[in-house]
């Protein structure tokens, strides 16, 4: 490997490593162990941009708007809290199972829709309608599920990590979905960089093009709605544990599937970064603007068509862009070789 091509893997990567650096100083610097309002935020900031991160492999790649992402999550969470407690057995055994729930609907909901050749807008009031049904069902299954009183969830305090680390309870679970994340990143990012991407792109493009070239549409479909919903499923129970309760309006069309367009979005559609850069700035005006009351919906508003108007393309990608523009990373480079 020559030096040119060390130091552009090395460039390469120090993006990755300095925004991980960023998240493990975080709970030393700003968790607080005499209130948890701030551990919440930045465990919901978590949260969020790995739901942004999902919707980007079957948004973003494959051109696929889902718009039941607080459903699934329902479904993931629900499934792995009761099979847990009807085992007797913790719930973080039964995180698998519920995400595996999760992503077989999900799948089977892509499969259709790629057989009947939904378009992106007719595929967003379908699963906008199984949202609507998801939410009912887990009300009208009040024996179950506890309807709209819901029932108390603290069982994914992630103890052995505390025990063994002496940390903080909030603070260790801000560590494990870090480590989530990273997870859903490196996932995405080989993705991306593999015979999928290139099969994703080709989809994204020109759908009927890409058939009539020998790609597997439907396969690749239902294979990218089976990871995200996989993914959403997976985390949605930690999005319960910050909440301390199971109930179905957390997991609502508002509360979850608009923050996560919005988030994904703003932070740029098929960026690695952007639904982390998204998910900060989302999570922290939508806390700033609460003392606003009524007006709060109206200020959230501005401010992102602000934000939408100056990043068109997204955040991440706009920065990005405007960084090659101006020449740094060559200079950079330069500096890096001695010349």
């Amino acid at each position: 490997m020559n030096r040119d091509t060390s130091q552009s893997i090395l460039g390469g990567r120090l993006p990755v490593i300095a925004v991980f650096a960023a998240l493990l100083v975080v709970p030393p610097l700003f968790f607080d162990p005499s209130t948890t309002y701030l551990s919440r935020r930045f465990i919901t900031v978590m949260i969020f941009a790995i739901f942004a991160m999902a919707l980007n492999i079957i948004f973003g790649e494959t051109d696929q708007l889902i718009l039941f992402m607080g459903g699934i999550a329902a479904v993931g969470t629900y499934a792995t809290v009761l099979t847990a407690e009807y085992l007797a057995i913790t719930p973080w055994v039964t995180l698998v199972v519920g995400a595996f729930v999760a992503g077989v609907f999900g799948a089977l909901v892509c499969y259709v829709a790629a057989r009947r050749q939904f378009t992106v807008i007719v595929l967003a009031i379908v699963t906008f309608a199984f949202q609507m049904i998801i939410m009912e069902v887990l009300v009208g299954l009040r024996d179950i599920t506890g309807g709209n009183t819901g029932f108390p969830f603290r069982d994914l305090d992630p103890a052995f990590l505390t025990d063994l680390t002496g940390m903080g309870s909030f603070a260790a679970l801000f560590y494990v979905l870090v480590a989530v994340f990273a997870a859903v990143l490196g996932a995405y990012t080989w993705l991306t960089r593999s015979k999928y991407g290139l099969a994703f792109a080709a989809i994204r493009q020109d759908e009927f093009a890409a058939r009539a070239t020998g790609v597997d549409v439907i396969k690749l479909k239902v294979f990218a709605g089976f990871i995200s919903t996989f993914i959403i499923g997976f985390v949605g129970p930690f999005y319960a544990q910050t909440t301390g309760i199971v109930i179905p309006s957390l997991f609502s069309f508002t509360g979850v599937d608009v923050l996560v367009l919005i988030i994904l979005i703003l932070g740029g559609l098929r960026s690695r970064f952007g639904p982390l850069v998204g998910a900060a700035i989302v999570i922290y005006l939508d806390n700033f603007l609460s003392g606003f009351g009524q007006w709060r919906t109206v200020a959230f508003g501005l401010l992102l068509t602000v934000l939408f108007i100056y990043f068109q393309d997204g955040i991440v990608p706009s920065v990005t862009s405007r960084y090659e523009e101006s020449g740094v990373r060559q200079r950079i480079a330069a500096l890096r070789s001695g010349e």
